[in-house]
């Protein structure tokens, strides 16, 4: 025949107020609270998804048209980014509607380092540049400093910290950078 185990006063105590219906009826109310809870988030949740707005959808671009531009020297304006330098705008964000932009720059020699050699960042999605004619000497974060010359490429990462060193007197460089508008920030050095 089994032995049955000693309980303690304390654990009998328990078990028989776990028991009790007193104790039953608490724990059926507060069972029966949370469930009503938990209903009410549910059916707050539905009305809530029902009366949202559909996501918005991206309105779509205006048409892109074709963008044609040839060299003429009158072309290059002294109006842009850069006091040192001209610009020759190529139509590109125009015909985007301002997705991109694309001008040939050229730089005015001789350089002076005082002007042109201070650290800034411009807040852009993509930019690349293409030296078409002469060198440029640049530092970039986390590049070091760069010597371009004519057939040489690069892109600079979104806001990435920059700023041009030297560049030769006939030095001109193909921009495309977008959006077409964006904020050039000078950082103190």
């Amino acid at each position: 025949m089994a032995r049955k185990k000693p309980t303690s006063r304390a654990a009998t105590g328990t078990a028989a107020q776990m028991k009790s219906p007193a104790r039953k009826s608490v724990a059926n109310k507060t069972a029966a609270k949370s469930a009503a809870r938990k209903t009410i988030k549910t059916k707050d949740r539905k009305k809530l998804k029902a009366r949202a707005l559909p996501a918005a959808k991206p309105r779509p671009r205006p048409k892109q048209r074709i963008a044609i531009s040839h060299h003429r020297e009158e072309d290059f304006k002294a109006d842009g980014l850069r006091t040192y330098a001209q610009y020759r705008d190529l139509g590109v964000a125009e015909a985007s509607h301002g997705l991109a932009q694309a001008h040939v720059i050229r730089l005015i020699g001789p350089c002076n380092p005082a002007e042109v050699s201070k650290l800034h960042f411009h807040d852009v999605e993509f930019q690349m540049v293409y030296v078409l004619k002469g060198w440029i000497k640049t530092y970039m974060e986390g590049q070091g400093e760069t010597l371009m010359k004519e057939g040489s490429a690069w892109t600079q990462p979104p806001r990435i910290k920059h700023l041009v060193m030297d560049y030769s007197d006939d030095v001109e460089l193909l921009e495309v950078i977008l959006p077409a508008e964006f904020k050039t920030v000078e950082l103190a050095t």
